[in-house]
């Protein structure tokens, strides 16, 4: 829930001087009055919340306070526009990123965001400077007018991190406070190592973003990578928001048919998602073109609900407490492993799936390259070999970047093949029938959990909350005036029992507090209800 302390940001542009880090923001458009000017000047969370005090003592209403913050800050014209290179310095070291800022920006309007995760995380050793990428790793996709966001990420900060989860929160919290963002309209897409970094963020740090848009990504790489310390993941958190996704057939990586099942399955449990496979694709961006149109259509149909009526959030250690949206889950039950079994049975998971009976050749390969051949395997009674180069099936070329064992898959059992292969400095023919072992279904779990975890689901109706939690012994609802009807009682129960049914007080200093920590006009908090489970 928190963020690296800010300390430094540097802005250079072409033709333009460097924006030092002793510098706040012009304010233009309009006189604030003297007790919200620092906090609408603050540079970041923490002196936002220090500009509390003085605004209590000034003797603002908590209406009239609320309606400044909704109207937020007033933005200058004296912005970097075009591509903007930017950093700033955490505890860890300097972050960079790069902003495009459309030429025309006009800070009386709002502007919708594509935060861009790129690929090729594994080959960058360090942080040390910004980067192009290329069509396969995330050079910038070009869209609809926009501000663009392009963080790096490096071997040593993945995306699937809690340090690139607090780089991305930074970088949006400096962005919105020197442009003016449409909250409500701020997508998270990436490629290749970008595109599975989206699930990642999709499952921890949901409140920030409108939609998830993972291109050549894929989740069950989150399952090698995602180290002890950064704790569990819980796919059923990507039921909260919708999803953007695009996989090539013939991705020597992630193709479609090792993909599709787990998408299948996301949708089986709920995800509201758009799948666009593209059957000839490989592991790049060549299909953008046909795409792009679709793409912006869906985040433009998508904006974000910060105030959702349906929520659901699982977390577990080390990520305790854990936030989304109006919901912080506080701690976990003493006993989490002792659940009823009503309960259990209440919260449907994405997270258990099934997998399907599959034909399996018996070869590990990239692209047409064969890494291994199993023992015993239909691909060994071939005469198949480690190391072989396929260069054509059944007279039908091969490239270097076609999934063999996904290009044979499809043939009937019995089929006559004749692969020429490269092996060494030779050319080799191998010829014989298909007849794959089938691998039979099982009943597993995407991520299997290390820990014990807590979930809560919410549904709001009215000033009425039902919850029902697996696992959690505390958790707090943060409620708004745009949500509740704060001049009459609220109720809550969780798991059938009424736990709170009474009014609730408007509070300056929790509205102020959360304003501070989000910076958002549109999540702004009058109360917090604490419920004990």
């Amino acid at each position: 829930m928190g963020r690296p302390p800010f300390l430094a940001l540097t802005l250079a542009f072409a033709g333009a001087v460097a924006v030092s880090a002793g510098q706040t923001p012009a304010l233009r458009g309009g006189a604030v009055p003297d007790d919200f000017s620092a906090f609408f000047a603050a540079r970041n969370p923490q002196e936002a919340a220090t500009t509390s005090d003085r605004i209590v003592a000034s003797g603002v209403g908590f209406d009239e306070a609320f309606r400044r913050l909704r109207q937020g800050r007033p933005y200058s014209t004296d912005v970097p526009r075009g591509v903007v290179q930017a950093s700033y310095r955490g505890d860890a070291g300097e972050y960079f990123y790069t902003l495009d800022v459309p030429e025309t920006y006009n800070p009386n309007r709002t502007y919708q965001v594509r935060v861009q995760l790129h690929g090729g995380v594994g080959r960058i050793e360090d942080n040390a400077a910004p980067r192009g990428g290329t069509s396969a790793t995330g050079g910038r996709l070009a869209g609809a007018e926009q501000i663009y966001v392009m963080p790096y990420a490096w071997r040593d900060a993945p995306w699937w991190s809690d340090r690139q989860g607090e780089n991305l929160q930074t970088i949006l919290d400096v962005v919105k406070r020197r442009y003016n963002v449409d909250e409500n309209r701020v997508a998270l897409s990436g490629i290749s190592d970008g595109g599975t970094g989206t699930y990642y963020m999709a499952m921890r740090e949901t409140t920030a973003f409108a939609s998830f848009l993972p291109l050549n990504g894929f989740i069950l790489v989150l399952r090698n990578e995602t180290t002890d310390s950064d704790g569990d993941l819980f796919p059923n958190n990507l039921v909260n928001k919708p999803m953007f996704i695009v996989n090539g057939g013939r991705d020597p990586m992630y193709p479609t048919s090792m993909v599709d099942p787990f998408v299948a399955r996301f949708k089986e449990g709920g995800v509201d998602l758009v799948y666009r496979p593209q059957p000839d694709a490989a592991h790049d961006t060549s299909w953008w073109p046909t795409v792009k149109d679709d793409f912006e259509a869906f985040v433009a149909a998508h904006p974000r609900r910060p105030l959702p009526d349906t929520l659901s959030w699982e977390t577990g250690p080390p990520h305790v407490p854990a936030r989304a949206h109006w919901l912080v889950i506080d701690r976990l039950a003493s006993d989490p492993l002792a659940l009823r079994a009503s309960d259990a049975a209440a919260l449907p998971d994405v997270n258990r799936m099934s997998t399907r009976p599959s034909p399996d050749l018996g070869i590990r390969s990239s692209g047409a390259r064969i890494n291994r051949v199993l023992p015993g395997s239909n691909a060994l009674q071939i005469g198949l070999k480690s190391g072989d180069v396929v260069l054509t099936v059944n007279n039908q070329p091969v490239s270097a970047g076609t999934d063999v064992a996904e290009m044979i898959r499809g043939f009937p059992a019995g089929r006559p093949i004749l692969m020429t292969v490269s092996r060494g400095s030779d050319t080799v023919r191998v010829t014989g029938r298909y007849a794959p072992a089938v691998l039979p279904g099982e009943a597993d779990a995407m991520f299997p959990p290390g820990q014990a975890s807590g979930r809560v689901d919410l549904l709001r109706n009215g000033n009425r909350v039902q919850a029902t939690t697996r696992g959690v012994g505390a958790f707090t609802l943060l409620l708004s005036p745009d949500q509740f009807d704060l001049t009459r009682a609220i109720t809550v129960t969780v798991n059938g029992r009424v736990v709170f049914d009474g009014m609730v007080q408007k509070d300056l200093r929790t509205l102020l507090k959360w304003a501070a920590r989000d910076n958002d006009r549109t999540l702004l908090f009058a109360a917090e209800l604490t419920v004990v489970s």
